[in-house]
């Protein structure tokens, strides 16, 4: 199984197709009421490694403030290090109640807050966080680009996005499969036929570095590295941080 980050083939990628049932707000927020008291028993364990494979890389990246969106019951809260200040969003109240039970009993202090809150149009201000991870989510929001602004609007300038998520086979049984359970998304609340192209622009795909991080290509870890102003813009982050080859295996892995 490849476990580097590497540079995706932008032709193979694009132009693939987008997801054929739209998923709105109310439909996800009614899954997720659904899904919040067996959430963790019913997907902790297999999406248990890509959570892993993106709170080690968010450990490894330079910058202190992050922010974590789709935060849900909290699953990935206790894997960053106590030096990173962790902001969590979540739509859904039913997620977020055991996510801050889950931070009051394992005594997470590096919290620094749990909002109910739309991904797509948050209340923080412009360059607020180093890092933003959206674990999840892509798949799930009813506009997936207007997610993807939204993260660059308040990820400062040379600070990283990265995503966790399903993204569709480009063919074979599996694309097949995804694309007959399509019609299901608004009740699963997530899209099973959601395409990379769905959410990144061309000019992203040629730039994002990706990693599968479960079998068969399950769930895929991307990183889109905002561009910074000025080289020396970010005080307080090391040279050597800006620099890292994440070609290097993570320690969690």
């Amino acid at each position: 199984m490849n476990q580097t980050l590497r540079k995706p083939n932008a032709s193979a990628d694009a132009g693939r197709f987008v997801p054929v049932a739209a998923l709105d707000q109310a439909s996800i927020l009614e899954a997720y009421r659904r899904w919040a008291g067996i959430y963790d028993t019913a997907f902790g364990r297999i999406s248990s490694r890509g959570r892993l494979r993106a709170t080690a890389l968010v450990n490894r990246l330079p910058g202190k403030d992050v922010l974590e969106v789709g935060v849900g019951t909290g699953l990935a809260l206790p894997h960053y290090h106590a030096d990173k200040r962790v902001t969590g969003i979540d739509l859904s109240k039913e997620m977020l109640r055991k996510a801050r039970e889950r931070t009051r009993a394992d005594g997470l202090t590096n919290v620094q807050a749990l909002h109910e809150m739309d991904a797509e149009a948050t209340s923080f201000a412009d360059s607020s966080f180093d890092i933003a991870v959206a674990m999840f989510v892509a798949s799930v929001v009813p506009n997936p680009r207007r997610l993807l602004t939204e993260l660059r609007r308040v990820v400062r300038p040379g600070g990283d996005i990265l995503l966790i998520n399903h993204f569709a086979a480009a063919k074979g049984p599996r694309w097949w499969l995804e694309r007959a359970l399509a019609p299901a998304s608004r009740a699963l609340g997530w899209h099973p036929d959601f395409a990379m192209d769905a959410i990144f622009s061309a000019d992203d795909l040629s730039r994002i570095e990706t990693e599968f991080v479960s079998r068969f290509g399950l769930f895929t870890l991307v990183r889109l590295r905002v561009p910074a102003a000025d080289p020396g813009d970010r005080a307080g982050v090391s040279q050597a941080g800006q620099t890292e080859n994440l070609n290097s295996r993570s320690r969690a892995s």
